[in-house]
Order: structure tokens, then C-alpha cells, then sequence
């Protein structure tokens, strides 16, 4: 299946749902994780915590248009290795490694 840049799959009690990285996502991440701006937040999530993952992955399901609670998500059956490879695929969108504000945390390995 062909996504759109930035759109990635993720199987989520047993339903496809869409990641996507849009600048409302961004900025809901930044507001939950209580960072000031994306060098905050790009320190943060050099080692993150499973709440910093379920997090993003809820502001990346919003930007991909799931109407999924973040109760209903921390309830789910939902593969966490899957979580973070997914997240970093829709952080890929941003562009290379040398692109501002990106994240530079390997979600898929737990490496930062």
C-alpha cells in the first residue's frame, strides 16, 4: 500500500490506522511532553519513556484523522516495537538527519 509522505500504518486492536506528522501534531506533542520548543523536545526524546511514545503516537494518530482517546489508546492492544518503528517512520517525514527540530532518536532500536 502507497502512502502519502509521512503517512505510516499501524495495526491498533486489530484495525490499520494512519500516523501522520502534521505541524498540529508537532505542537500537541510539544504541549504534552511540556517542552518550550523543539530543541527541548528534541533532548527529551533522546531517551524516551513509554508515556513520551503513547504520547506521540496519539498526537501522530490525531494528525492522521483517528478520533482514538488516549484512554482508549493506553487500553490497546498495540505492539510497542511496532509503536516506535512507526513513529519513526512519520518523523522521516520532516527530511534528512540534518533537519531542524527533528527528533534524532532511533524509536525503533529504544537508542537515542
Amino acid at each position: 500500500m502507497t502512502h502519502p509522505r509521512g503517512d505510516v500504518s499501524i495495526s491498533i486492536n486489530g484495525e490499520e490506522k494512519t500516523l501522520r506528522l502534521t505541524l498540529g501534531a508537532l505542537a500537541d506533542i510539544e504541549e504534552k511532553l511540556g517542552q518550550g520548543d523543539l530543541s527541548a523536545l528534541q533532548a527529551r526524546l533522546q531517551n524516551p519513556r513509554v508515556a513520551d511514545i503513547i504520547l506521540i503516537l496519539h498526537a501522530l494518530l490525531a494528525g492522521g484523522g483517528a478520533a482514538l482517546t488516549l484512554e482508549a489508546l493506553k487500553a490497546s492492544d498495540l505492539d510497542l516495537g511496532e509503536a516506535t518503528r512507526a513513529i519513526a517512520k512519520a518523523f522521516e517525514a520532516l527530511g534528512g538527519e540534518e533537519t531542524p527540530g527533528k527528533p534524532q532518536t532511533d524509536f525503533a532500536s529504544g537508542e537515542g
